[in-house]
C-alpha cells in the first residue's frame, strides 16, 4: 500500500466498530436488526438504526447521534479533528460534516407516503445545506410479497395532489404510485421530492444526504399532527417539494437496479445518479480486496473478516457489525470470507441539487 503523511496510532486514524444506535420512530419494526446483529429484540419502535451519525432527529438536539465505544459522540470527535477523519479534500468541499448518513432500516410495518426536499428547497426552507437525496440496498425480505412505492404512474396535477393531503385520502395517495416487488440485492435510487413508501417485511441499508427532513403526505394514522408532516412550513409550501411527474416502467429502470446475480469482489450498488449525493459498494470477499483511503461506514452482512489499515491496525469484521474508517486509516485491505456494503460520501468534485 502506498505511504502518506500520517498520524499512527491516533484515535482519528482508527477505524472502530459502532453499538447499536436506534433512536424511536412512529412506526414499528427492528426484528430483522436484531436478527443481524444476533441480539435479542426489545425494541418495538426501533426499526431504525442510524449508523455513524453526526446528524440529529429533526428538531433534535442530539437524539439520533451516534457514539464512539468510548462514550463520545462521533460529531464532536469529527469536529475535533476534521482532516484525520475527512480528509482535506472533503472537508475544503463539506467542513466538518460527514456529507452522510446510514441507516439500518427495517419496516415492520408500511411507511407512509412522503417526499424530501432538495439541496436548494432545503435552503430556502430550512437554513440546510443539504437536501435528502436517499437510496436503498434491499438485504433482506420478509412476507409474500414485499413491495416499495414509488413516483406517481401518471403527472398528478396541483389541485389534486393539494386535496388529497388535505382530506388526507390515504388510499388515493398510495394506489397513485408505482408498486415495485423487491429482492435482496435490489437497489433504488430516491431522488429528492420524489413520493415513496416502504413497505413491510422490506429491510435496506439506506443512504441518504445527512438531514432529518421528511415531508409526510399521508401523515394521518401514523404521525401526531399535520404540522408533523410539514415540518412547520405548511403544506401549501411543503408540497412544492413534490416531484409530480409520471414515472412509467423506462423512468423506474433508471433508478432501480437489480444486482443480486452480480459475483465481483467489488459491485457498485447506484448508477452515476447517486454520485454527488453518497457512494456504495457490496464487498463480496474470498480473496483480499484493496481499498483507497476514505471516510466509510462498513456494515457487514455475512461472514467473518478483517479490515488491515495502512495507520490504524486491524479490525475484526462479522456479521452484524457496523463500522466507522476515518480517512487519516488510509489504504486498506479487507480478507476473510466476509460481505460488506461499504458506503462513503460524495467525492468532493461531485455535486448536484437532485
Amino acid at each position: 500500500m502506498n505511504s502518506s503523511p500520517t498520524t499512527d496510532n491516533s484515535v482519528a486514524a482508527r477505524p472502530v466498530v459502532l453499538p447499536a444506535n436506534q433512536p424511536r420512530q412512529f412506526y414499528q419494526g427492528g426484528k430483522a436488526i436484531a436478527a443481524l446483529r444476533g441480539a435479542s429484540s426489545t425494541a418495538e419502535y426501533g426499526p431504525e438504526d442510524w449508523v455513524a451519525s453526526t446528524t440529529p432527529r429533526f428538531g433534535k438536539d442530539t437524539d439520533g447521534l451516534s457514539a464512539l465505544p468510548d462514550g463520545q459522540l462521533l460529531r464532536d470527535a469529527v469536529a475535533a479533528a476534521p482532516e484525520e477523519w475527512l480528509g482535506a479534500e472533503h472537508v475544503a468541499t463539506f467542513g466538518v460534516n460527514t456529507a452522510l448518513l446510514v441507516k439500518l432500516l427495517d419496516a415492520g410495518q408500511r411507511l407512509p407516503v412522503h417526499v424530501h426536499p432538495s439541496n436548494s428547497f432545503a435552503q430556502a426552507h430550512f437554513g440546510s445545506h443539504f437536501g435528502k437525496t436517499e437510496a436503498w440496498a434491499v438485504i433482506g425480505t420478509s412476507g409474500a410479497e414485499p413491495t416499495v412505492h414509488i413516483g406517481f404512474r401518471e403527472d398528478i396535477d396541483p389541485d389534486t395532489l393539494t386535496d388529497w393531503v388535505s382530506i388526507q385520502d390515504r388510499e388515493a395517495m398510495l394506489g397513485s404510485l408505482n408498486t415495485v416487488t423487491v429482492a435482496p440485492g435490489d437497489t433504488v435510487l430516491i431522488t429528492s421530492g420524489l413520493p415513496h413508501a416502504i413497505g413491510p417485511g422490506v429491510f435496506i441499508v439506506e443512504l441518504q444526504q445527512p438531514t432529518d427532513l421528511s415531508i409526510t403526505l399521508e401523515w394521518q394514522g401514523f404521525l401526531t399532527d399535520a404540522k408533523t408532516g410539514h415540518l412547520g412550513i405548511g403544506f401549501e409550501t411543503a408540497l412544492g417539494a413534490v416531484d409530480r411527474s409520471g414515472w412509467d416502467a423506462d423512468r423506474l429502470s433508471s433508478i432501480v437496479r437489480h444486482t443480486s446475480g452480480n459475483s465481483d469482489p467489488v459491485v457498485p450498488l447506484f448508477n452515476s445518479g447517486a454520485d454527488p449525493f453518497f457512494r456504495a459498494d457490496r464487498l463480496q470477499v474470498t480473496a483480499p480486496v484493496e481499498l483507497d483511503p476514505s471516510f466509510a461506514v462498513l456494515v457487514a452482512l455475512e461472514g467473518t473478516g478483517r479490515l488491515r489499515t495502512e495507520h490504524g491496525g486491524v479490525l475484526a469484521l462479522r456479521k452484524g457489525d457496523t463500522a466507522v474508517v476515518p480517512h487519516a486509516a488510509g489504504s486498506s485491505t479487507v480478507d476473510g470470507e466476509v460481505i460488506l456494503v461499504r458506503c462513503r460520501p460524495p467525492a468532493p468534485d461531485s455535486q448536484g441539487d437532485s
